[in-house]
């Protein structure tokens, strides 16, 4: 059996698992599982996040039952005749684990369609929405993505008479969207429907938005023009971005302001405007982000959909956290329509209906991240120098070539200048690196904290001196004698700014403003209460202080001073506000130091 299951959300959990215990338990038969984004829960690795981790987790997931292959896999005990292959993984997740790390499969977003028919896949399983008035159809709700284009190649192997099956499992909690996602429920060979209620759908939690991700996201804003297209993906960066789209929409005086404090050296062709055209958004992934721009009044841009409609909004698939499906189930049936979910053969592609495709996405401005750049321009953003992958290429390719397809289109990458890891400050920015998920000749436009960095058309040696101009100050001379000694730069080059670019100069502009609540740590909401909140920055700390930033905080938690009511409460949702062990009782003074020195 070869089985094609989709990226994220869709996957048939009840269904899939029925079929791999099967396969468990009779090495005769052989399943093949073919898929992306095998979403599992995060694993704690200490006892500190065990007490943060575990009471959150059960209070995102509820009854979410998990895929008895990723866990399988996750202990390293998959049966040999079962195989599982993804394209896409979920973000370092999987780093570790030797079997996944073997059969991943590097392919572009639109390419997997073809993939499939390529390995002759016999079963398509899906997560499908009900109809809400009960009638006798079904929608393919959050992955019309791949899906839509495995249809031709389904009604090929009925006529030829080859063996498929199209097995879909039923759960009410995905919201019914309309449209191209919608099909009759018989044209499915299976349809099951386990027990009501139906299990929750898988809610990965928010990253907390940083001050970088701001200065990021700040600039980037000034990049989207009114009248424009707009694609963005998952992460602190694009809620960050959303949330400078509102500023600019709603409190354009306050933007504006904060780009002053930054002292962002911005392009001639930067809008700082409020939007009265308005965007649309052509996009794979659909996040909550979108929905917040929808409420603003920016996302309203219509365009020619499926079946004579309109929409302001294509996209491939969705995942989010519970306030999003619920705003998608709840949505009026008017605005919902205006959502279009369609192929990724559409949203990240030209092919097909060209010409209609080019009119409607004017000004596009793709939206993406990286891990790392280099000097001349390349970007990684799937995989580590020594060939392990973190995620996957996805559809990042597809966007950034059709940037370059598209008249007057951009690409836009944002990296953070720095990473901090091992209790060590590294540069994102290098002079080379053993991956490139986005070769040199198609640079375009990167973002870090630092500024904007256009780089299309540019000579390798105005390369070079545009992102060392983003870089972090105390890099920037390590990287610029790389490039002298590769002759990139002439010998009498030196940096007009030398200093400029630190974490401190970021943290002055705009540390005020996220104590006043214009640039919120969530700024789309998140499921953690206020409490929470303040320990994940603590903890974060924790995770990367140095030695001696460790001693400092528990001596200074062991201070014989009683703790506040905001100290007590976070302690008590750590169970640490009356440890008993010797161990539980320094763990409290960890924790405690770390709130007061925050």
């Amino acid at each position: 059996m070869a089985m094609a299951i989709p990226i994220g959300v869709g996957k048939p959990v009840a269904l899939v698992n029925a079929l791999y215990r099967l396969a468990e338990a009779d090495k005769r038969l052989r399943l093949r599982i073919f898929t992306g984004l095998s979403l599992v829960r995060p694993p704690y690795r200490t006892s500190l996040e065990r007490r943060f981790v575990e009471p959150l987790l059960d209070r995102l997931f509820g009854n979410y039952p998990d895929l008895d292959y990723a866990m399988a896999l996750r202990a390293g005990r998959l049966p040999p005749n079962v195989e599982v292959t993804e394209f896409f993984m979920q973000a370092g997740a999987w780093l570790s684990n030797a079997q996944m790390q073997r059969s991943y499969t590097s392919l572009n977003y639109s390419q997997v369609a073809e993939h499939l028919q390529r390995i002759g896949t016999n079963v398509l399983g899906q997560l499908v929405a009900p109809h809400p008035q009960g009638q006798p159809r079904i929608s393919l709700s959050s992955n019309t993505d791949v899906t839509l284009d495995m249809l031709p190649y389904i009604v090929a192997r009925r006529t030829a008479g080859q063996p498929l099956a199209l097995a879909v499992e039923i759960n009410a909690n995905l919201p019914y969207m309309p449209g191209a996602a919608e099909m009759d429920a018989g044209e499915c060979d299976v349809v099951l429907e386990t027990e009501r209620p139906h299990y929750e759908l898988f809610a990965p939690p928010k990253e907390p938005v940083s001050l970088p991700d701001y200065a990021m996201a700040l600039q980037a804003a000034t990049l989207i023009k009114d009248g424009g297209t707009l694609q963005i993906g998952i992460g602190s960066f694009s809620d960050a971005l959303a949330h400078a789209l509102i500023l600019r929409h709603t409190r354009n005086g306050d933007f504006r302001a904060l780009l002053d404090k930054l002292g962002a050296r911005l392009p001639a062709d930067a809008e700082l405007a409020p939007f009265t055209r308005g965007l649309y958004g052509c996009t794979e992934m659909l996040v909550d982000g979108f929905l917040a721009l929808m409420r603003a009044g920016i996302l309203r841009r219509r365009v020619a959909a499926a079946e004579g409609r309109e929409a302001i909004l294509h996209a491939g698939f969705f995942v989010g956290n519970q306030a999003f499906y619920r705003e998608l189930r709840e949505m009026p049936p008017e605005t919902l329509a205006l959502i279009a979910m369609t192929a990724i053969s559409f949203t990240n592609t030209l092919y097909g209906d060209q010409e209609a495709k080019r009119a409607q996405r004017t000004h596009a401005r793709f939206v993406n991240t990286a891990m790392v750049a280099t000097l001349l321009g390349a970007v990684s953003s799937d995989q580590l120098e020594d060939g392990r992958v973190v995620s996957g290429a996805g559809g990042q390719h597809d966007l950034v070539a059709m940037a370059h397809a598209l008249e007057g289109a951009r690409s836009i990458i944002g990296v953070r200048a720095t990473r901090r890891s091992n209790r060590r400050t590294t540069s994102n920015i290098v002079w080379r690196y053993a991956n490139a998920t986005l070769p040199r000749q198609l640079r375009d436009i990167l973002v870090t904290e630092y500024g904007i960095a256009d780089l299309r058309g540019k000579s390798d040696r105005d390369v070079v001196v545009t992102m060392l101009a983003v870089a972090d100050s105390g890099f920037q001379p390590g990287l610029l004698e790389e490039a002298r000694r590769a002759g990139k730069v002439e010998p009498t080059f030196t940096l007009p700014n030398p200093t400029s670019n630190r974490a401190d100069n970021i943290e002055a502009a705009l540390a005020p403003a996220g104590r006043d609540g214009l640039l919120p740590a969530f700024p789309l909401g998140t499921e953690m209460t206020e409490v929470e909140q303040t320990l994940a920055g603590r903890l974060t700390f924790l995770k990367s202080a140095g030695y001696g930033d460790l001693v400092r905080t528990l001596f200074a938690g062991l201070a014989r001073r009683p703790a506040s009511a905001r100290e007590q409460a976070a302690l008590d949702r750590l169970a640490l506000l009356s440890p008993a062990s010797v161990r539980d009782r320094a763990l409290r003074a960890v924790v405690l130091g770390a709130l007061r020195r925050g």
